[in-house]
């Protein structure tokens, strides 16, 4: 994935989903889920929107189509596999199309810099208020706020720097802290979670193959454990749909 979609690829993804749907609605947890799991299996931007294309053609014509808007990308999740195959067949033994931009280009220093003080601010601030009834996971939670610290000092060296490998870095920042949260958070919590995501998730079950679907329930878990210890997902595909002055999703407003 070259450097513009790697960085793009949520943000292009929700606002055609919003095209498509003709509103500017609130994405759910379940299509984040579905989004971040079509990333991770390395699905290209320009499959998902033939996938999501072909999807609304075909809700539209069904009957459940008549006059009910399609409201979850969970309905376009064999259509957007489907198309993905199709995209690389097409793509063997062809040579690599060359980048449309460089990730070098895709964020300033200054923008870096607030990211990581926002998610390093709030790591502290969960630590903290876990400090008297988790003293381990508030010990957990310091020493990862203590290693982005560390990892922030790359943006003072000179020359040019390398998002990917500060990507990897935030990768292996994000997978400790989705152990710890999974091995500390209380039984009724995760028994919450399960319970919504079933509830989001009764309507396509079927339409999902058992690999997709334990992906999606995978980013779904992680997602929802974050939100409710309050902390930052730290991958830079979040700084492209966080406010840098207010730390809120540009979508997380009034629908409109």
């Amino acid at each position: 994935m070259d450097g513009w979609n790697y960085f793009n690829y949520f943000t292009e993804i929700e606002e055609y989903f919003w095209k498509k749907r003709g509103a500017h609605l609130l994405v759910s947890p379940l299509d984040w889920a579905i989004m971040e799991a079509w990333q991770k299996a390395g699905v290209p931007l320009e499959a998902v929107l033939k996938g999501i294309d072909r999807a609304f053609d075909s809700y539209g014509r069904s009957r459940r189509g008549a006059g009910k808007p399609l409201k979850s990308l969970a309905y376009c999740t064999d259509a957007v596999l489907e198309a993905a195959e199709e995209q690389l067949e097409a793509s063997t033994g062809k040579t690599p199309a060359s980048p449309r931009g460089q990730a070098k280009e895709t964020f300033s220093r200054e923008e870096l810099k607030k990211y990581f003080e926002r998610n390093v601010a709030q790591i502290k601030q969960a630590a903290e208020n876990h400090r008297s009834a988790h003293p381990e996971l508030s010990a957990a939670l310091a020493e990862i706020g203590r290693s982005l610290e560390a990892t922030a000092t790359l943006l003072e060296t000179p020359g040019t720097l390398d998002l990917e490998d500060l990507e990897r870095r935030f990768t292996v920042l994000d997978e400790k802290t989705q152990a710890l949260l999974i091995s500390h958070a209380p039984e009724d919590l995760m028994l919450k979670i399960r319970r919504e995501l079933d509830g989001q998730l009764a309507t396509y079950r079927r339409k999902m193959k058992a690999a997709q679907l334990a992906l999606v329930e995978k980013q779904y878990v992680q997602k929802r454990l974050l939100e409710e210890f309050a902390l930052p997902r730290l991958s830079l595909f979040y700084l492209l749909d966080f406010d840098t002055a207010g730390g809120k999703r540009s979508g997380e407003e009034v629908p409109h």
